[in-house]
């Protein structure tokens, strides 16, 4: 498939780039060469390939969800450099 610097410009205005003619001319020729080559992908027989989104069999990987205890109040403060009462305090940002 052949596309032209008319083409280029269009899809260019479309995806608002700015383009001068030699890019024009650049990315015509390269469109084209890339179109040819999906071309000879569609003459690739696959009547007997089943349609699939990925190469590999995949399953999600998720671990069974068990509940488990939490640290106390007193546990998750152990380490905090300052605290007031039952909670971390830090200091104030404006």
């Amino acid at each position: 498939m052949k596309i032209s610097t008319k083409d280029v410009e269009h899809v260019a205005l479309l995806s608002r780039l700015e383009l001068g003619a030699e890019e024009l001319g650049k990315y015509a020729g390269e469109l084209s060469v890339i179109f040819e080559y999906v071309e000879q992908l569609n003459e690739v027989d696959v009547t007997d390939v089943p349609p699939t989104a990925h190469p590999h069999p995949i399953s999600n990987v998720f671990r069974e969800d068990v509940v488990k205890p939490g640290l106390s109040n007193e546990q998750a403060l152990a380490n905090a450099p300052d605290r007031e009462d039952s909670c971390f305090k830090v200091p104030k940002i404006v």
